[in-house]
């Protein structure tokens, strides 16, 4: 088995490709060892010394180290990855499975076209690009003119993140919906 990796605009966070899928739908966000123990990879990956959050997409692990160099943690990193999937461990213990519940949305019914419009310009054009780096980033809200979205993966706590907000994100829902005024994380 082959792991490759990619750097991710947060330089605290590392993108872990196995070259399979590793959720075909949804995503899952451990921050904390005990978020991590409805997975197995998350525990195995929770174990590795200086691992402070771990993110799974499609065909993605992103890992997220608190102190420490990549070049002494990547190591215990990719034997964790493989060993879970040369194991054929599952990826959720307990019948557990991803959710995308990042609490419940919020927006006034008569905005309901344009919450389907940013929805569907979040969907099409902007997580792609953020699952490219190694994160996620999902709606939760409308109100007064800004779009409240929940940022995970390699995006949560990003230094650029705040730059990814508001000049590529709220820029691109400010061409199409003259309605969005800014974009907030929450």
């Amino acid at each position: 088995m082959f792991i490759q990796t990619e750097a991710t605009p947060n330089p605290a966070t590392l993108k872990f490709l196995p070259g399979r899928v590793v959720m075909p739908e949804g995503t899952f966000e451990a921050k904390t060892p005990e978020a991590g123990e409805v997975s197995p990879l998350a525990q195995r990956l929770f174990a590795v010394p200086g691992v402070t959050a771990v993110f799974f997409g499609y065909d993605f692990v992103t890992v997220t180290k608190a102190d420490g160099e990549w070049q002494h943690l990547k190591p215990a990193i990719l034997g964790a990855i493989m060993e879970h999937f040369m194991t054929g461990a599952p990826l959720f213990a307990n019948g557990y499975g991803a959710t995308e519940d990042d609490g419940e949305e919020f927006f006034d019914p008569a905005d309901a076209s344009t919450v389907e419009t940013i929805k569907e310009l979040l969907e099409t054009r902007i997580r792609p690009a953020v699952a490219g780096d190694g994160g996620d980033i999902t709606f939760r809200g409308f109100k007064d003119g800004t779009v409240y979205l929940v940022m995970k993966g390699a995006c949560s706590g990003c230094p650029s993140s705040t730059a990814t907000l508001r000049h590529g994100i709220q820029n691109l829902l400010r061409h199409f919906l003259p309605d969005v005024r800014e974009v907030q994380a929450v």
